[in-house]
């Protein structure tokens, strides 16, 4: 596969984890009701760090060298996007 080929399925593979996370964050709801999309975007943003946390958990599972950064990293970033949540939606 050639490099230009490779580098175009990665940009597109990152755009649709956008567009699929700005969707799941209720990106319609602002343009129907006319409010701010902040929070959309942190939603997103929500979404994007526990993204990172379960791949690193993940990566952690696969690694032999670094198991245990790669586990405490992902789970640490898991639990800050469930404390986001809680934030986000008022319950703390």
């Amino acid at each position: 596969m050639s490099e230009t080929s490779s580098k175009l399925r990665t940009g597109f593979k990152y755009v649709y984890l956008v567009a699929f996370f700005a969707l799941l964050a209720g990106f319609f709801h602002p343009l129907i009701t006319g409010n701010s999309f902040d929070s959309v975007i942190s939603g997103v943003v929500v979404l994007f760090v526990g993204l990172v946390g379960g791949i690193l958990v993940y990566k952690s599972a696969s690694s032999e060298k670094n198991r245990i950064i790669y586990f405490g990293a992902g789970f640490g970033l898991i639990a800050i996007s469930l404390a986001l949540i809680f934030q986000l939606t008022g319950r703390v």
